[in-house]
C-alpha cells in the first residue's frame, strides 16, 4: 500500500480493536488492523472459563470506575448491551444468563472471536498479523506506523492495545507509551479485579482455611459487593474480593461481613438467644452459621475456646464475636499483580479524550479505546461492554470523517 492508503490504522486486534475496525470498515472506511500476537484475541478466548462473559444486561455508567465517572456515559448510550446481544443473535450464537446479568456463550469463546473476524471481513478490513509496531510518528496531519513489514500511513490511528493484565498472553505498556509520546496524561496503571494478599506472618492463622468459600458483604472506598469470598494460602480471592480490589489502594483497609444475612444486632441476638435453647459447644453453634472450618478457624483467631458450651459463654463474648465477624477490617499487603489481574485500572486520562469519539483533544486523529483508557468496569462482563461501546464510538467517528 502507498503512504496514504488507509483512512485508519487500528493497532490491537482484541475486543475493542476488532469492533472499531468492523464498524468503520462496514461504513466505507479503508481500515488496516495490526496486531503483534501469534494467536488472535487471546483475552477473549480465555475469558469466562472459555465461554466468554461477553456483556452484562445491567451495564451502565454506575458500573465503571474512572477519574471522570461520567466519561463512559456517551459511548454506553450509543452502543448498549442490548446492541451487542443483537449482534450475537444475528450470528446465531447461543448464550445464557448465569449470575446477576452476566451473559456467557453456551459453547465457546471462539464463537465471539469468529463473529468479530466475520464482521471485520464484512467491512473489508485488511489484517497485518503477527507483526509488531516499532514506532508511531506524525508528519503533518498524517500518522506513520512503522512495522517490521514496512511503514503504513493513515490520517487516523486507533490505539486498542489494552492494559498490563495477564502479561503471559502478550500484554504490554505500548498504549501508555504512545499516549505519553504525544503529550497525553496517563493515570497510573495498577492491577484490578485481582486477588489480594497479606503479610505472611499475619496471615498464618488463616492459611488452614485455604479453599473455604462463602457469600460475604465486602467493602472498600465506596465499593460494596455481596458476592462469594474464597480463602487462599496467601490471602483472599473470589468475586467479592476481585470487585473491591479495583477500589483498593495500598495501605487502605477493606471491611468484610462474614454473615451478611444478619442485619444490625441480629447476629449477636441470635448467638445470645442460643444460650437458652442449645446445649451445643460454641464451635458447633457457630458452624450452623458459617462453614465448619471457618467457624473453628475464626474462634481460634479471636482466641475464644470453641469447645466451651455456648450456654456457658458470657453475653459480652458472644456480642464481641458477632461484631468481629460482621466488621472484619484487615489491610492487604498487596495483590497477586498483573499476572492474576483480569484488567488494569488507570490508563489514558479521560480528560484528554472526547467522550463522543475517544479522540485525543490535543492530537486530532489519534483515538484510544478499550482497556488502555482510564475506564474500568466491575467483574461480570462490564469490561467487554466498554470494549464494544468505545470501539463502536471510535469506529463511527472514523467513518464519518
Amino acid at each position: 500500500m502507498n503512504g496514504h492508503a488507509w483512512d485508519a490504522i487500528v493497532i490491537g486486534a482484541g475486543a475493542a480493536g476488532m469492533m472499531c475496525a468492523a464498524v468503520a470498515g462496514q461504513r466505507g472506511a479503508r481500515v488496516l488492523l495490526i496486531d503483534h500476537a501469534e494467536r488472535l484475541a487471546e483475552k477473549i478466548r480465555i475469558s469466562g472459563g472459555g465461554r466468554c462473559n461477553f456483556t452484562n444486561v445491567n451495564a451502565g455508567p454506575a458500573n465503571f470506575i474512572s477519574g471522570n465517572p461520567a466519561f463512559c456515559r456517551s459511548a454506553l448510550a450509543r452502543y448498549a448491551a442490548a446492541d451487542f446481544v443483537a449482534l450475537v443473535k444475528r450470528h446465531r450464537i447461543g448464550f445464557h444468563e448465569k449470575h446477576k446479568g452476566q451473559l456467557f456463550c453456551d459453547e465457546s469463546s471462539e464463537q465471539i472471536i469468529e463473529m468479530l473476524v466475520a464482521e471485520c471481513d464484512a467491512g473489508h478490513v485488511r489484517w497485518m498479523r503477527p507483526v509488531g509496531v516499532a514506532r508511531v510518528g506524525r508528519s503533518g496531519d498524517v500518522f506513520e506506523v512503522a512495522t517490521a513489514d514496512g511503514v503504513q500511513a493513515a490520517r487516523r490511528v486507533v490505539i486498542a492495545t489494552g492494559g498490563l493484565s495477564i502479561p503471559k498472553i502478550g500484554a504490554t505498556d505500548f498504549g501508555y507509551r504512545i499516549a505519553r509520546q504525544f503529550g497525553l496524561r496517563v493515570v497510573e496503571p495498577r492491577p484490578a479485579l485481582v486477588p489480594l494478599t497479606f503479610d505472611a506472618g499475619e496471615w498464618t492463622p488463616f492459611v488452614p482455611l485455604a479453599g473455604v468459600s462463602l457469600e460475604v458483604d465486602a467493602r472498600c472506598d465506596g465499593g460494596r459487593f455481596d458476592e462469594d469470598l474464597l480463602f487462599t494460602h496467601r490471602g483472599l480471592s473470589g468475586p467479592a474480593i476481585l470487585q473491591v480490589s479495583t477500589f483498593w489502594r495500598p495501605g487502605e483497609p477493606i471491611e468484610i461481613n462474614l454473615a451478611p444475612r444478619f442485619a444490625g444486632d441480629e447476629l449477636a441476638d441470635e448467638l445470645v438467644g442460643m444460650k437458652r435453647s442449645s446445649r451445643q459447644t460454641l464451635v458447633n453453634a457457630l458452624a450452623a452459621l458459617l462453614p465448619r472450618r471457618l467457624a473453628d478457624g475464626w474462634l481460634q483467631s479471636q482466641q475464644v475456646d470453641g469447645e466451651q458450651r455456648i450456654a456457658d459463654t458470657p453475653d459480652r463474648t458472644l456480642r464481641a464475636l458477632a461484631q468481629s465477624m460482621q466488621r472484619w477490617r484487615l489491610t492487604p499487603s498487596g495483590s497477586e499483580g498483573y499476572r492474576k489481574a483480569e484488567v488494569t485500572r488507570g490508563g489514558v486520562d479521560t480528560d484528554e479524550l472526547s467522550q463522543a469519539t475517544l479522540e485525543a483533544k490535543r492530537v486530532p486523529g489519534l483515538h484510544f479505546i478499550g482497556e488502555v483508557v482510564d475506564v474500568t468496569g466491575w467483574l461480570g462482563g462490564y469490561n467487554f461492554q466498554w470494549a464494544w461501546s468505545s470501539g463502536y464510538a471510535a469506529g463511527l467517528a472514523i467513518s464519518a470523517r
